[in-house]
């Protein structure tokens, strides 16, 4: 399954995604991941999740992103969530990428159970209607 947290920049997302990760990892039977621009939130994170900096990997597209977040499930066969603060800047993405982006973020979740969990610093407004359904928080 993949859930978007929907708003513009400074409207909460980043502390509505922590939360979320916080308590999912206390019933979680597997692994869970976060993947976020730096490492700025690594002590509000329960040290049972993994924390993912991908400032330190050259990634320059949404293709080279898929590409990342592949190499990491490849590695973990237990991985049960990930959640991917700051997306749109993570992956270098702008919004008229992200309809395809998130199909592929559907595959993969179909295709080895891990449900993803994806802020994006647009309006729930601003996103295709084919995903608007997938807005979990909009703010």
């Amino acid at each position: 399954m993949v859930q978007l947290i929907a708003g513009q920049k400074g409207k909460g997302k980043t502390t509505e995604i922590l939360n979320k990760v916080n308590e999912e990892i206390k019933t979680a039977t597997g692994n869970i991941v976060f993947i976020d621009k730096n490492n700025k939130h690594m002590y509000e994170l329960n040290n049972k999740i993994r924390l993912i900096d991908v400032s330190g990997y050259p990634i320059s597209n949404v293709d080279e992103f898929i590409g990342f977040i592949c190499g990491i499930i490849s590695q973990d066969h237990d991985i049960e969530a990930m959640y991917l603060d700051r997306f749109m800047k993570c992956a270098n993405i702008g919004s008229e990428d992200i309809l395809t982006t998130i199909r592929k973020f559907d595959r993969l979740s179909s295709m080895f159970n891990i449900n993803f969990v994806i802020s994006v610093s647009l309006d729930k407004e601003e996103l295709p209607e084919e995903i608007q359904d997938k807005v979990l928080i909009a703010l």
